[in-house]
This record gives structure tokens, sequence and C-alpha cells, in this order.
């Protein structure tokens, strides 16, 4: 069977386009082995220059992850580099798999060549040409084994971002093909995700597009061991036995990615087509048969997403709406307090540049929402359309949460409109304010740079008994993430306090404003950190739960329904 304490490696590589799934594919196929008891672990090829996506704008890349642990990238003597911010696929793995991921487990082209670069300058190459093969493909293969012997995993997953034929993935495709020819039989395997398009006009799912990638990878010396067809439906029998016999895969190996509602359920999808015993037997591991109790676990949370009693309806007024995945952690750690309580969520997302363009819309767009949840951002545009979003909540007593640099502009709104100071804001914004409620602490006015130099990575959070915040924990003290340069001024929360702010949670030393609140209000909270970050599918957020019934609370007593039956006592095996 192998040596079982020898790690097992799943290589995920994507074709014909972007943006088809593919982490959560690979987050799936490592949930597989982890129903099975499998201690697994996965890392994500981004093959961009940037060394990390911490200064990339999320309408281009779509949220930045942050991890729990902060990592000094050291890519030669003499260089370190702060890194927590990570590709947003990580969160679904996270998301899945209730495990915290290192920051090291992102390796982007910008670390790669950064660190074969800096060591020729540093003479560490002395005498050699420094090339692609070998220098940077053993530099790939050197960071997936320190993954690997790091966390020590039965199964890493690793996924390769981009797609088949892109010039930035090809010395990646290169190294997993030198990795593969170097491990033992049974060491590793590579899944191929594709897209299979249905054609209306004939009424077909074409292969065609998944016989050239796969022609393409076979190009580069790599042949996928299985086909994962991402589509509309199941793939038919015929199709996948055409995709089988063009792609040089077993018919067993073709597996169908269909669309659906709950992303949570592509796991159990992936299981009833047996893929999980499929690559368990490839990788010649010995326990075939996922646990009873873990799989009836993850059909249960499925069935709650499936089956919700009622819904609340959540309005988030932000800056990158444009493109939902700018808020993917939030919208997931909605999703999951919401499954928690019996509920389903409706997510309004707004431009907050509309209500500056036209205030009375606010009572069109937020109105109607159950909450309110102000998002996180950077820069100025539609700051104030934000800001007068927090001061509609205020004066309308709206169930309300602000994230992080929301939570900074409730703080502005109260600080203009309760508390009179016309004109406070943040000197991110308007460095000449007359009253710079939110601003750099004293350590931080030097720093010029931009990447890694914020406050980073999980800190403790000390929450004031008596508060929202700590009806949400019931603990004193507890561990977020937290991603941002500026803090409410402490000096203006106390202020604050003799109009009904309450500063609900501080840093260790009590000096770091780590989240306020109205203690007038119904429900209206802010916090510096994020804990959307930490949110998982079976152990959502405290605060969001919170906030999430807190929304369901107002909506009851809105339109009068009855009490919801709690979601523990709606679902069950034999109710299924």
């Amino acid at each position: 069977m192998g040596d079982a304490r020898q790690t097992r490696y799943v290589f995920v590589t994507g074709g014909v386009l972007s943006g088809i799934g593919k982490g959560v594919v690979s987050a799936s196929i490592a949930k597989l082995f982890q129903l099975r008891g499998y201690k697994v672990d996965m890392i994500k090829i981004d093959p961009y220059l940037n060394v990390d996506p911490g200064t990339l704008n999320p309408i281009e890349h779509g949220e930045v992850f942050v991890c729990e642990d902060v990592w000094v990238f050291e890519p030669a003597p003499g260089y370190r580099f702060t890194i927590a911010e990570i590709d947003q696929d990580f969160g679904t793995y996270e998301r899945f798999l209730d495990v915290n991921m290192h920051p090291s487990n992102n390796i982007t082209s910008g670390q790669v060549y950064l660190t074969v670069i800096l060591r020729e300058r540093s003479g560490e190459y002395l005498g050699k040409t420094i090339q692609v093969i070998p220098h940077v493909t053993d530099e790939i293969k050197r960071r997936i084994r320190m993954v690997a012997e790091r966390s020590k995993p039965d199964v890493l997953v690793v996924e390769v971002g981009g797609t088949v034929g892109d010039i930035e993935a090809m010395p990646f495709l290169e190294a997993i093909r030198q990795f593969r020819l170097e491990s033992p039989p049974g060491a590793t395997a590579l899944v191929h995700v594709t897209l299979v398009p249905y054609l209306k006009t004939v009424g077909q799912q074409k292969t065609k597009p998944t016989q050239h990638s796969v022609r393409e990878l076979q190009s580069m010396g790599l042949q996928p061991d299985v086909i994962i067809g991402r589509s509309e439906t199941y793939l038919t029998e015929d199709v996948k036995r055409k995709i089988s016999l063009f792609c040089n895969v077993p018919e067993e190996a073709v597996i169908s990615d269909p669309d659906l509602d709950v992303v949570y359920e592509l796991p159990l999808v992936f299981e009833r087509q047996g893929l999980g015993r499929y690559l368990v037997r490839l990788l010649r591991l010995e326990r075939e048969d996922p646990v009873p109790h873990a799989v009836e676990e993850w059909e249960n949370l499925v069935w709650r997403y499936k089956h919700p009693a009622d819904k609340v309806v959540i309005a988030m007024p932000g800056k990158y709406t444009m493109i939902q995945d700018s808020y993917i952690s939030i919208c997931e750690a909605l999703k999951h307090a919401a499954a928690h309580l019996g509920l389903g969520v409706e997510i309004r997302y707004i431009d907050s540049s509309k209500f500056e363009e036209d205030p009375g819309l606010m009572d069109e767009e937020l109105g109607r929402a159950d909450g309110i949840l102000l998002t996180p951002g950077f820069g100025s545009r539609g700051v104030e359309g934000m800001i007068q979003a927090a001061r509609y909540a205020i004066e309308h007593d709206k169930v309300f949460l602000g994230i992080c640099f929301g939570a900074q502009l409730l703080f502005i709104a109260f600080c203009r409109y309760v508390m009179g100071l016309r004109g406070a804001h943040s000197t991110e914004i308007d460095p000449s304010t007359p009253y710079p409620v939110v601003d750099l602490l004293p350590e931080q006015r030097g720093v010029t740079a931009k990447g890694g130099t914020m406050r980073l990575g999980a800190h403790e959070v000390h929450i004031a008994e008596g508060t929202r915040l700590y009806e949400a924990y019931s603990a004193k003290v507890v561990r977020e993430r937290f991603r941002h340069r500026y803090h409410i001024i402490k000096d203006y929360a106390l202020m604050g306090e003799k109009h009904g702010l309450k500063v609900s949670a501080t840093d260790a030393d009590g000096r770091i404003v780590n989240a306020i609140e109205l203690s007038s209000a119904r429900w209206i909270v802010g916090v510096q950190f994020h804990p959307e970050f930490k949110s998982r599918a079976l152990r959502p957020s405290p605060v969001y739960v919170a906030f999430v019934r807190a929304a369901y609370e107002a909506k009851r007593a809105r339109t009068h329904i009855p009490p919801l039956i709690p979601a523990s006592e709606r679902v069950s095996s034999s109710s299924r």
C-alpha cells in the first residue's frame, strides 16, 4: 500500500478559462480526504509577479485573505518581508476544512523569482548561468516540499492558478512534471479542471475545449489522472466516454462538476461519483471509505442551507460592489451565520457612491433591509456615501455591523452627527481634517512602504463585559485577524462615551481601540478586525451570528412573525 507516513500530493490544474471554480474543486478534493480521517493541507500557486496580493485592487483580483499567522519571508540573507495577506482561495480552503492556512502556502512568481535573483546577487550561484530550468523550477519544488515538511500532512493539495497555456504558469507546470518524475509511484496525482460548455443551438455538451486543454497539458509532459468537467449540468454518459477516449483517462476518472445552489455540496457530489475512492486507490492509501458521522455532519450542513425557515435581507454598501469576490469572506460568513440559525440570507450589494449622487436612495436601499453591513476598503472613492449609510443606521436605529474601514466610517459618522464634530474624518482621506478621529498611530508615521506594513494577522481582542460584543463571544479575550493601517483614536472615542458610544474592545494594553458600539441602539457595532476570516461552514463567526440574529429579530418586530425554530431542532438524518 506504500509508505503510510509519506505525504501524497494532488496537483490541480485548470484549462479553457479562469473563474470556473478551481479553488472550490481543490477544497472539495481536500475535503474528501479529510472525511476519511486524513490530515490535509493546501498550497495555492499564483503566477503573478506580485510578492503577495496585499497591494492588488479587489476589483481586479478579488478579496485579499488574511492568515492567522504572519510569515517572515527571507528570500536571501539580509532581505526580510512580512507576509500575512494571501490569495482569496485560501478563504475557501479554510471554510471547507476548518484548518488555518499558513502564509507560506501561497507561492507566487514574485516570491520565486525574487528568491532566485537575490540569491544570485548575494553570490550563491557563482559561476552558474541562472535559468528557469533548473533554478526557478528547483525553487518551486523546494517551496512545495517546505510546506510538506512544516505541516506533515497525509495529503497536500496543490492548486495551480490560471490556465494551462498561460506563459506565467509554464515554469510551475514544468516543476510539477519534474516533481512527479522524481516521486515514487503512488505519491502524486494530477487533476485537471476544464469547462464543458452546453450549446443550446445544438442541444449538446461540447468536449472540444477540454480535448484541446488536455493536449496542451500533455505537450508539457503532464498526463492528467482525473478530469473534472465544469458544466451547467452533470456530464452525460456519452460525453464522459468521449472525454475518456480522447484525453486518455479511465471513464470512472471523468467527473461532473455541475452548477450548485450550495457550494458546500460539491464534496458530496464528488463522493457520490466515486472520486474519493478513486483518488485513495491512486495514491495507495488505506482508508477508502469516509467516516460516517463526518459525512452526516456535512450532509446536515447542506440540508440547512437548502431548507431555511425564513430569510434576512442584508444591505452591503461599499466601494467594490462591481465584483462580488471582493467581499467573498463576508458573504460566506453571513451565509454560515444564517444557516446556523436556520435562515437564508439575501445580500444586496450597493455602490455607496450612489448615495453621494442621490441621498434619497437610502430610504429605498437601506430602509427595506433587515440589517446593514458597512464593508472594508481603502481610499476616498465612495467614502461619503458610506458615512451617510452609517448616519442612516444611527438615526433610524437599524441593525448595523461595520467591518474595519466600515467601523472607522461608523465612528466618523458618530463624531460628525452625534458629537457635533463637523469635518471629522480619517487622515487617510482628509489629511487636513480639524478632527482626526481616525489616524495613524505615532509609530506608523514614518512608514512609506505599502506591502506587508499594516497591522496584520491574529491579535488578542480584549472585550468589555456587558457589551453586545461580549454577548456574541461570551469571552473576555479572543483572537481575531486584522488588516489595517489607520485606527480609531481612543481620545475621541472616550469623548463619545457621554453621547452613548462604548469602546467594547481594545488590545491587551488598552491603547488600541478594537471595537465600538452604541449602547442606546438596538444593535450597532463596529469592529476593527475581520471576523469573517475565521468563519467556517460548521463553525460560524460569533459576531456574524449575533448580527444576523439581531437583524432577524428586527424583522420579526417589524412584521410580527413568530419566533424561529432553531435549525438544530429542524434537521436530522431521518428528516432529509
